[in-house]
């Protein structure tokens, strides 16, 4: 295959331009973000043209990030990932060798290092949303997704919560601690809280409950908010709802170069968590809590609406990096 010159500005430029009606904004500049490394490290090493990247060159160009940026394993992972899809779109307009995409590494993460460090991006988490609410909205994935992003749910709370815990006039969740007809919560009874819904949460929530929910009762007689012909939605069964819309296939290429068509991971709900890229309902918990202090909601309430306390959230779940936190402080005291 005869390559065509590209300089690496030009390339991630028309890779943008390219995908703009398929990624959400923030997904946009993510990824503007993440190839903007590429474009510095290039202009550093003399690399005028992307024809010259090979898997060695790339090699280089991972060391140099994760010293540069002093990255995190999860976030060094999300970065490589980024460029493996970049390098593949390379190659279809013969910028790059059709199997340089293969040649990107992406660092596998130990059990430590997923327990700590993994959790969904922002932008991710936007993608997802727009999904469910293009393809499945009010579906039973949809309320379990959005009430773990946008309400700090855990998994247990998910699985707790009764058709009479929401009260939609008063847009609002209530969250009980009751051991006795199987529905312990984190925190016992420390973890009791109300928590807000804003309007678009509650249209989602109505909508399941108007048109999808079934009307099940459990073994204690109790009418769960999240139903199956079973009855109440299982812990496992909220894991695997997690588990299958995390899969990047969901809404993009994937990442890992597989064949989505022989892909049990793909294909099979029941399977998702065998994809690399899938996460965990904790992930989806890490990152919501970053992302909202990220966005200037003061820590105390985030802690509360989390049901963590402070040193905990600041040790377990904030992931924001130094220098994201020194940014946000910027922000208050730019005049100082």
């Amino acid at each position: 295959m005869a390559l065509e010159p590209l300089d690496p500005e030009t390339a991630v430029e028309l890779y943008l331009e390219d995908r703009r009606s398929e990624l959400a904004a923030s997904t946009q500049y993510a990824h503007s973000s993440r190839l903007g490394h590429l474009i510095r490290w290039c202009d550093g090493q003399g690399i005028e043209n992307i024809n010259e990247l090979t898997g060695r060159t790339l090699h280089r160009y991972r060391l140099w990030r994760r010293s540069d940026g002093n990255l995190a394993p999860s976030t060094e992972k999300t970065q490589m990932d980024t460029l493996r899809v970049f390098i593949r779109w390379c190659a279809t307009i013969d910028a790059v060798p059709a199997d340089l995409w293969s040649k990107v590494v992406s660092p596998s993460l130990s059990e430590s290092e997923r327990s700590r460090d993994v959790m969904l991006d922002s932008e991710v988490a936007e993608r997802i949303l727009e999904y469910l609410s293009t393809y499945e909205y009010a579906s039973e994935r949809h309320v379990c997704f959005r009430l773990m992003w946008y309400a700090l749910l855990r998994r247990g709370a998910v699985h707790a919560l009764d058709l009479g815990d929401y009260d939609s006039k008063d847009m609002s969740l209530d969250v009980r601690h009751r051991p006795e007809t199987g529905t312990p919560i984190k925190n016992k009874y420390n973890g009791e809280r109300f928590i807000a819904l804003s309007a678009d949460t509650c249209s989602v929530l109505d909508g399941w409950i108007e048109d999808r929910r079934l009307d099940n009762a459990d073994e204690y007689g109790r009418n769960p908010l999240l139903s199956t012909t079973q009855g109440r939605a299982h812990l496992t069964t909220i894991q695997s709802y997690v588990y299958s819309v995390t899969r990047p296939c969901l809404f993009t290429d994937c990442p890992h170069g597989w064949d989505i068509s022989t892909c049990d991971a793909a294909t099979d709900r029941t399977e998702a968590f065998a994809c690399p890229s899938s996460v965990s309902p904790h992930a989806i918990r890490r990152g919501a809590i970053t992302h909202w202090l990220n966005s200037d909601v003061p820590e105390p309430v985030v802690s509360a609406r989390a049901n963590v306390s402070s040193a905990v959230l600041d040790e377990h779940y904030d992931r924001r990096t130094e220098r994201e936190k020194m940014e946000q402080r910027r922000r208050y005291l730019n005049n100082v």
